[in-house]
Parts: structure tokens; sequence; C-alpha cells
């Protein structure tokens, strides 16, 4: 009798123990799931949305490549506009994930709807001018020629508050034919040859290096731009954007930014 009952005891547990098993692999997928999201990388799977500063639109469709790349079943969608442009979506209550702007003040103004920021680039201005320089032009100085066609970025962008700063330093007055709402759009007034110089960031410059040349401006007359990246606190993904955030301070996000021309942070 006590054999039968040690028997039927041993089935029942071999029993339990083969029903534990395929328990315990699922419950070791479904974790592996939440941590990785089914990818290769340590982020989690997601739909991301990214409002991101104008002068970013070309090293960040790169970076973001990469990023999904590394990281199979995550999906960044970019929204490049003006830094002012984006916090006014931000305080709307636009949907979103991260935002980066062109300077840390713009991101002041959205502290209450974002994580704490990291700087991940810097930047400088250069002088855009036509292919081959036709006019000329040397130093921020000449900008003050009332012959050329110089325009700007508007005041209250990044770029247009960085070039008053340095052309109010060196007590330079430039009038400018148009306010434009990014440093993309005076990049493309150059391009287009509809102005005949404009102050864009280095990396614009170079993105468009067969169009328009550039003229340094030396750093003690220049000004720093500063690019803070933060997550966005009504995020629905909010593990998946705190991990692209870190990534661009990542060697691999930051050789993407470099190679751009974009500054260490």
């Amino acid at each position: 009798m006590s054999l039968n009952i040690s028997g039927r005891r041993a089935a029942a547990a071999a029993l339990t123990a083969a029903l534990l098993v395929p328990l315990a692999a699922c419950s070791s997928n479904d974790d592996s799931e939440k941590d990785t999201g089914g990818s290769t990388g340590s982020a989690p799977q997601a739909d991301l949305t990214v409002l991101a500063a104008a002068s970013l639109t070309d090293v960040f469709k790169t970076a973001g490549a990469a990023y999904e790349k590394a990281h199979p079943g995550t999906k960044i969608t970019f929204s490049f506009a003006g830094s002012q442009e984006l916090v006014a979506q931000v305080s709307q209550g636009a949907p979103a994930d991260v935002l980066v702007t062109a300077d840390t003040k713009s991101m002041d103004k959205v502290k209450a709807d974002a994580g704490a920021p990291t700087i991940i680039a810097k930047n400088r201005l250069v002088i855009a001018t036509g292919e081959g320089n036709p006019k000329k032009i040397d130093e921020l100085k000449d900008l003050a020629d009332t012959r050329l066609k110089v325009v700007l970025a508007a005041p209250e962008v990044p770029a247009g508050k960085y070039s008053k700063q340095i052309l109010d330093k060196q007590k330079i007055t430039v009038k400018p034919v148009s306010q434009e709402p990014n440093v993309r759009a005076v990049l493309s007034k150059v391009e287009l040859g509809e102005a005949d110089a404009g102050l864009v960031y280095k990396t614009d410059a170079e993105s468009a290096k067969d169009k328009v040349d550039a003229v340094e401006i030396p750093d003690e007359q220049n000004a720093v731009a500063k690019y803070p990246a933060a997550t966005l606190k009504d995020s629905k993904n909010a593990a998946a954007a705190a991990a692209f955030v870190a990534w661009l301070s990542s060697p691999e996000g930051q050789k993407i930014l470099q190679d751009a021309g974009f500054q260490k942070p």
C-alpha cells in the first residue's frame, strides 16, 4: 500500500513539474519582452514621436535610421521646426515623446512638461553665402553693407537669438531683408539665391556645401549653441523615450552627430 501511495505521489510530482516547465518558459519570455520589447537591444519597442529643432533635420534622419536598425520593432517619427514652435506645440499638449531644442532657454520654458534635459551636442554659427561667395563676404562686419541682401532667423528663434547676440557684441547693424521662422528657412533663401548671405549653423552650411559656401566666424566673435534633449512627461512610451535620449549621448549617437559637424556636448 505504501508503495502505491509513493508511486502516486511521484507521478503527481512529475506531472506538476511537467506543467510548470512551459509556464516558466512563458514567464521568462514575457519578462524578456518587457525588458527588450523583443528587440536585440535593451530598449523596449515603441513608436516614438520626436520634436526636434530644424537644424537637426539631416543628422536626426541618419540617427533615427541607425537607432531603428539597432532596435528592431521601434519606429521613430520626427517633427522638425523652430524651437519656439516646438515649445508651443508641447505647451498645447501635442502628443510626443521627446523634445530636442537648439537652446537651453527654449527647453526651460517647458520644464513642467519635460524630464531633466541632457545636452547632446553643440554648434556654432557661420555666414552662408552663395556658391563661390560671389559677393566676397569675408567677415561679420561685411553684413552691414546695405547693398547686400542679408537674411536672418527671427529674434524668437534660437539661431536668431544667437545671431543678434554676436552682431550686438561686435556693434554691427544689419538690416535683414527677411527674418525667417527657423534656420533652415534662412539656408534655403541663400541656396535659392534670394539672399546674398545669412547666419546659419555650421552644420546647416555643411549639409548644403554643394550649394552654399561657409565663411567661418572666429570663436571670440561667435556664440555656442547647446542642444538639450528631454523626455516629455505625457509620453505613453516613457521607457523607450528615455532609452532614445540616452542613446543620443552614447558613442554610437555621438559619432553620428559629430560626423555631421556637431561639437561634443
